[in-house]
């Protein structure tokens, strides 16, 4: 069993990934961990997550009640997720630059186009568009109940993302995917546009999605 001083340690550690590859900066995002005892562990409001250590985290009970600590005002995302997300152990919200881009140039769109890459609906199936909230509000939280159970990744207008996952890899990975996938996306546009695969083709990874089962890769 993992001792709360290693999930502890994993945040700190998965913060400073996120920092490493453009995902985060300064005191931006924030991440969380439901622990075994029911305590959600998150990171701290306004501290650099390149130098985040186990000691700065705060503590907060599922009901919104802060037990220690200065926590993130973004925790309503945070809880939000886990009261919708029985399998959620852990959150994550960061500031993908490229996947932001795409909803201040594109604010019609309700997803990230889907049907010009595989990968994209392998690892996700598809990335919805959550209509913009005030960052630290509860209405940030609430924008979330639409998409949930479902959707684990989710891309936050003129924001950021989100997502949430069995584990802290989940969610990191998720993030990391998003960003790449965006900045293929990009490419794309910049080189002629995005083509959609056939409709037989997309049946075939849709149908793969499934089996795969909803966790991200």
């Amino acid at each position: 069993m993992t001792s709360e001083s290693d999930v502890l340690e994993g945040i700190c550690e998965a913060a400073r990934r996120l920092h490493a590859r453009n995902l985060l900066a300064a005191g931006d995002g924030n991440l969380s961990v439901r622990m075994a005892d029911g305590r959600v562990a998150i990171t701290p409001s306004g501290v650099a997550k390149a130098r985040l250590s186990p000691k700065d985290m705060a503590y907060l009970a599922l009901d919104g009640s802060v037990l220690s600590g200065r926590p993130s005002s973004e925790r309503f995302m945070h809880l939000t997720i886990y009261g919708a997300c029985p399998e959620a152990r852990c959150v994550v919200h960061a500031h993908p630059p490229t996947a932001i881009a795409w909803t201040v140039a594109r604010p019609e769109l309700h997803e990230l186009p889907s049907e010009a890459l595989p990968e994209l609906i392998l690892s996700a199936g598809r990335i919805p568009i959550v209509p913009y909230a005030q960052p630290g509000t509860e209405a940030m939280g609430r924008s979330l109940e639409p998409f949930l159970p479902g959707a684990r990744l989710l891309l936050l207008a003129r924001h950021g993302a989100v997502c949430w996952g069995e584990d802290l890899e989940e969610a990191c990975m998720g993030l990391e995917r998003l960003e790449h996938i965006a900045q293929i996306l990009k490419a794309a546009v910049e080189l002629g546009g995005i083509c959609a695969m056939d409709a037989s083709e997309l049946d075939v990874l849709r149908a793969a999605r499934i089996k795969l089962g909803p966790r991200i890769r």
